[in-house]
């Protein structure tokens, strides 16, 4: 079930990508980046690697509440879950990503200055 990545400019003038499930849900978005090529390189990056489940990094808030990062083969994060309040709820996060970012397409969106 392919999702829908958004890709924006943000206020302070960085550009960003979230992932939206089919239903129109956010679950993952990007840090910030100085050029809309980094951004669209970083949704590539989240539909190579999220087929990777070692490149999925769960953790646990200090609040108690759960949330995972995609990352690349060398580290880094590209892209960032909400919080969950379940353990459960979070992996079922991680697989919506999972089936969603292969199909994905980026778009932009209706404020998008570029």
């Amino acid at each position: 079930m392919p999702g829908k990545f958004e890709v924006y400019k943000d206020k302070a003038g960085e550009y960003r990508f979230r992932l939206k499930a089919a239903n129109g849900q956010n679950i993952l978005s990007s840090e910030g980046y100085s050029g809309k090529a980094s951004c669209l390189n970083g949704v590539e990056s989240v539909k190579k690697n999220s087929q990777n489940p070692d490149r999925f990094a769960k953790k646990t808030t200090p609040s108690g509440k759960f949330r995972f990062n995609v990352t690349s083969s060398n580290g880094q994060v590209v892209g960032t879950s909400q919080s969950y309040s379940s353990n459960s709820g979070c992996n079922n996060g991680m697989k919506s990503v999972a089936a969603c970012a292969p199909g994905a397409r980026p778009g932009a969106r209706l404020d998008d200055q570029t």
